[in-house]
């Protein structure tokens, strides 16, 4: 498997950004009954496991939206809690870091369109989950 983040160096690091929602809703396993609680889960994952595949190190910002806000950052996972659109938020995001690789975690097709016009890469859940 190729790095999902093999781009041209950049003084900071690679910057993924995770669609919370669509990630933490890929996997039928009872997330709808806790949200928050779901993306915590996530969260601590990340934490943990970084982004399997890439050795190096990564800023990881975790968007969260609805019932999920609120979900505090820990070492080695900024969250933010999108005002509006969990979307709109990732393409902010994506949107402020022109200059460094950016690789937003996601399935869905037109937030994947969007970023991708910013020149980010994509990858879907699978990257994070296993």
């Amino acid at each position: 498997m190729t790095d999902p983040l093999d781009a041209p160096s950049s003084p900071a690091p690679p910057l993924v950004i995770v669609d919370g929602a669509n990630v933490v809703g890929s996997r039928p396993d009872g997330w709808w009954k806790d949200r928050k609680g779901a993306a915590e889960r996530l969260r601590d994952r990340l934490a943990g496991e970084g982004l399997p595949g890439h050795p190096g190190p990564v800023e990881i910002v975790l968007v969260v939206e609805g019932a999920a806000r609120g979900v505090p950052s820990v070492p080695g996972v900024r969250v933010e809690s999108a005002p509006g659109s969990g979307d709109d938020h990732v393409v902010e995001l994506a949107a402020a870091s022109p200059g460094r690789p950016r690789l937003v975690v996601t399935a869905d097709r037109e937030l994947r369109r969007r970023v991708t016009e910013l020149g980010a890469r994509v990858a879907g859940p699978r990257t994070v989950l296993g």
